[in-house]
């Protein structure tokens, strides 16, 4: 039987939690100005390189590092504002003007664009004269941007050829933003 001071003892390899925790002290310390941008790059790489713990020690040790209750109090804060941003644009959403999706039956998709020709007309710099199309297609309401010079979106994003939609969704055409709505 051996005992364990005859085999080799190896330092304790360095965890990808201490690691990524020296990498968010330097991110946060030249977020702040503590760090020149290359002193950041290079204290980066040598962590990168780190084998163990304590390579890492003096790379961060002139940085602070933030406290238990400053990091609960970021957190906190954090989480209230996410929830006034999506608060407000809840509010917002509401106070949209409706735009009425046709009826499931209808035979032609409605063209939306400045054009009288169109079957929505909107009178605005930012629509296109032929700025979109709304169909259906397999039981699917289906948005179609025409190749507008300003862009089509459903809920913020931009749409790229077609996408679904659905009742509540909010899109835009240009500048000009509205709810669908069934009735």
């Amino acid at each position: 039987m051996t005992s364990s001071f005859e085999f080799n003892t190896y330092p304790a390899r360095l965890s990808d939690v201490e690691r990524d925790k020296a990498l968010k002290v330097l991110r946060d310390g030249a977020a702040v100005g503590r760090l020149s941008h290359d002193t950041f790059v290079r204290r980066m790489e040598l962590a990168l390189a780190a084998r163990s713990p304590e390579e890492l020690v003096p790379l961060t040790a002139d940085l602070p590092t933030e406290g238990r209750f400053s990091r609960l109090l970021f957190a906190s804060v954090e989480s209230l504002s996410g929830f006034t941003v999506r608060l407000r644009g809840a509010w917002r959403a509401e106070r949209l003007p409706k735009l009425l999706l046709p009826h499931p039956a209808a035979a032609h998709p409605l063209r939306i664009g400045r054009d009288p020709a169109n079957g929505l007309r909107l009178n605005h710099e930012t629509v296109s004269r032929t700025h979109a199309e709304l169909h259906r297609q397999g039981g699917l309401w289906v948005l179609r941007d025409l190749g507008s010079t300003n862009g089509t979106t459903v809920n913020g994003r931009r749409v790229i050829g077609a996408a679904v939609v659905r009742e509540g969704d909010q899109i835009g055409f240009g500048r000009m933003t509205y709810r669908l709505t069934a009735n």
